[in-house]
């Protein structure tokens, strides 16, 4: 172990003492969170040790349903996503899988994910996996009903103990072209003629548009700005009113879904941050409030009629998270959620 590899553990461990998370204490010392696990590799006697892991991937989740309950967790550079349950009805073809289990729905891409490893620190147990940049794409932890034998043993199978982990740099994102290049009529008339919500991402690569972009050449035809406040006001009115709703948030290598009523509605303020939780028993919201910049509600028209989404934004330009009302494909949209919608502030174009 070169000294270079001993200082990241120690500084490394310096700031979780200090209570910071394990991203935020990568950051703090200038590295990425895939290389600090990474770092720890094959340490013993240490606060965090890790074991890397070889794929499939699929195959390595799958092997998840025999271990019961997990707290799955999948966030972004503002919000974090935490549902409890087994993984079930994992499938896939080629680097798209997906989870369709009642509480663990998931939608998964495979090219994002470049590392894994099993990380123990004190009685907690996860899996987690990064993608080249060392970003975070998806973590599994161990809960209390977690068959723990089971999981060791699936841990055992896919460990690859001495193989070495490498992680680049990230590139600066690419600007998106100018409005005045995109074709504003034909995107408009291609969003129109949409009949399935998951049409909208072969639309934005078509038009090589970026998200917000698309919201601001469509606004008041198919989209609306809204106050930063409608994320909190939503979450309250669909806990009040039992709405159930749907509230997905990605990482580059991972969407993750809740569908049912949220409850327990919490704003917190922590080391100068503001936070919205959602605490309920099997899942978990934490969203930086203090980080949203803009929020659109967007309507697309499907065979099932207008399905409409409230989409917050960070100052980067980030997708922090989507919000439905909870549906199934031939089905339409609740009118429940409409009147969450329909109620919100809205912001001037």
């Amino acid at each position: 172990m070169t000294t270079t590899h001993d200082s990241v553990i120690e500084r490394f461990a310096q700031q979780r003492s200090a209570g910071k998370r394990h991203k935020d204490a990568a950051r703090a010392i200038g590295i990425s969170e895939g290389e600090a696990i990474a770092a720890h590799a094959g340490l013993q006697g240490q606060a965090i040790q890790s074991t890397p892991l070889r794929g499939p991937w699929l195959e390595l989740l799958q092997g998840l349903e025999t271990c019961g309950p997990m707290l799955a967790l999948t966030r972004n550079e503002s919000t974090v996503h935490e549902k409890t349950g087994p993984y079930q009805k994992l499938s896939g073809s080629g680097h798209v899988a997906l989870a369709l289990g009642e509480q663990i729905d998931l939608r998964l891409f495979f090219n994002h994910w470049h590392a894994g490893f099993a990380v123990r620190e004190g009685q907690s147990l996860s899996l987690q996996f990064f993608d080249r940049h060392g970003m975070a794409v998806h973590k599994v932890f161990a809960r209390e009903a977690t068959d723990r034998e089971a999981l060791e043993a699936l841990i055992e199978r896919h460990a690859q103990p001495d193989q070495p982990v490498a992680f680049v740099l990230a590139e600066a994102k690419a600007a998106p072209k100018p409005d005045g290049a995109i074709d504003a009529s034909a995107l408009s008339g291609a969003w129109g003629g949409m009949k399935d919500t998951h049409e909208f991402f072969g639309l934005l690569k078509k038009f090589d548009v970026e998200r917000q972009q698309s919201f601001r050449l469509t606004e008041g035809e198919f989209t609306r700005r809204a106050a930063k406040s409608a994320v909190r006001d939503l979450l309250h009115e669909a806990a009040f009113d039992g709405t159930p709703i749907m509230v997905f948030v990605g990482s580059p290598g991972c969407i993750q879904i809740h569908t049912g009523p949220v409850q327990r509605i919490e704003p917190m303020e922590m080391h100068g941050m503001q936070w919205l939780n959602v605490l309920d028993p099997d899942f978990n919201l934490h969203m930086r409030e203090d980080m949203i910049e803009s929020v659109w509600v967007v309507e697309k028209p499907t065979s099932d009629g207008v399905v409409t989404s409230v989409e917050a934004f960070d100052r980067t330009g980030e997708l922090m998270a989507m919000f439905f009302g909870a549906r199934k494909p031939g089905k339409p949209e609740l009118p429940a959620w409409r009147n969450i919608v329909a109620k919100l502030p809205r912001l001037e174009a």
